[in-house]
């Protein structure tokens, strides 16, 4: 009963985070546009942020594995957002958005390793891929209406209400994280009665880290995360922008409808995903939504009417219904029984910083020296690169745990 309560307290956060986190990315890139700050500008600001994460992610992860509350860990994040978000609504000015960017890069690489953590603290590892494809399908959803809620607000409102609106979404899922309930620290190998953790060693514990970082594994899909980062990152933001710059009415709306689309797509796919990434394994899972982020990238180059935009954008719903469910579920085959899974999160979110911060930057600066669609084409070849490392170099990974997970401890009331 306190499982089943707990499991759908987690439905709810996955909800509401989503809340939270829709209101940055796609909706500060018009914000700042509409306050007359060029691609260029506008694409250093949105590196900042990712810069902020990258400095975070590991140091964030161990910090996570080693924190017996992984709640506490959600909580602070939260609320480290709903301050970023309130700082953008005081001023569009320099002083505040680099702020804003920076605390809600440190406070993303806190949040998604500790709700990661909480779902494997719910849930067994041969569970996981499932639990994680509802995670992502309950935060599609929340993505999709609260992105339509803002679309709303941005247009008949003004674009600054839409940072507190974000602000206030954020309460309800501090309520529903004090809803979940867990016995054991999740994420963390659990002692043998009347023994020590392997991980009570430092020695022992310095040896599991090493054998971690050389997996050829972990650093091969790193590499893919580099890849689709570098694509996936700027085009909505671009996108966005432009559509600013050369739509005059109902822009707010349109870029609402970019983002909710895609929402409703990884929350219909999602479940299916983590279904199949248990059958056939993840590398062919893996192939399917890579392979959308060239396709989407040329097409975005070649649409000329901003309506055009939204079945556009449709085809991000598959890339970010495979990847979202893939990069924690991945994380748990490689780190396996070595009580580092929150830092094999921060690490591939490390890679995905340090290509969203390259993807941000440089198609930016090309937008603003050789054209959109020539910066959309490179966002096609980076695209295209992540495909091929993922069909040429990515080992399989399902089923390469060394040992089976135990079963749970009983959950307390």
């Amino acid at each position: 009963m306190v499982i089943a309560r707990s499991l759908r307290a987690l439905d709810w956060l996955n909800f509401f985070v989503a809340n939270v986190q829709t209101g940055f990315g796609p909706f500060i890139a018009s914000y700042l546009a509409a306050n007359k700050w060029t691609q260029g500008e506008i694409g250093l600001m949105l590196s900042v942020g990712t810069i902020s994460a990258m400095a975070s992610q590991l140091p964030a992860g161990a910090l996570v594995d080693a924190m017996r509350n992984k709640k506490f860990a959600a909580l602070s994040a939260i609320v480290a957002i709903i301050v970023s978000a309130l700082l953008l609504a005081a001023s569009p000015t320099f002083v505040p958005v680099f702020a804003a960017e920076v605390l809600h890069g440190f406070a993303s690489c806190m949040l998604v390793p500790a709700m990661a953590a909480i779902s494997l603290a719910l849930v067994s590892r041969a569970d996981l891929g499932d639990r994680l494809g509802r995670n992502a399908r309950w935060a599609s959803i929340g993505s999709a209406l609260t992105a339509a809620l803002m679309g709303a607000f941005g247009e008949y409102l003004s674009l600054r209400s839409v940072f507190f609106l974000t602000a206030a979404l954020a309460l309800p899922a501090i309520v529903a994280l004090r809803m979940i309930h867990y016995d054991a620290a999740p994420g963390v190998p659990r002692a043998p009665a009347g023994g020590k953790s392997k991980l009570t060693s430092e020695g022992e514990e310095r040896e599991s880290l090493r054998e971690l970082l050389k997996d050829r594994r972990l650093l091969i899909f790193a590499a893919c995360v580099v890849l689709f980062h570098l694509s996936n990152a700027a085009m909505l933001n671009l996108a966005a922008g432009e559509v600013t710059a050369h739509m005059g009415d109902n822009v707010q709306l349109v870029i609402a409808a970019c983002i909710i689309v895609p929402q409703f797509i990884v929350a219909a796919l999602s479940p299916w995903v983590g279904r199949q990434a248990q059958n056939w394994g993840r590398r062919p899972v893996l192939i399917i939504g890579f392979c959308a982020l060239p396709i989407r990238a040329i097409l975005f180059a070649g649409v000329s009417s901003p309506y055009l935009l939204v079945p556009v954008q449709m085809l991000d719903g598959i890339s970010a219904a495979v990847f979202g469910v893939m990069l924690p579920l991945i994380a748990a085959d490689v780190a396996g029984g070595r009580g580092h899974y929150n830092l094999t999160i921060g690490f591939f979110g490390l890679a995905a910083g340090v290509g969203a911060t390259l993807s941000t930057a440089a198609a930016g600066f090309a937008a603003d020296r050789f054209g959109t669609a020539m910066s959309f084409f490179g966002l096609a070849a980076a695209g295209a690169l992540a495909v091929a490392m993922v069909w040429l170099a990515m080992p399989e990974t399902r089923g390469t745990q060394a040992v089976k997970e135990e079963e749970k401890p009983p959950v307390k009331a």
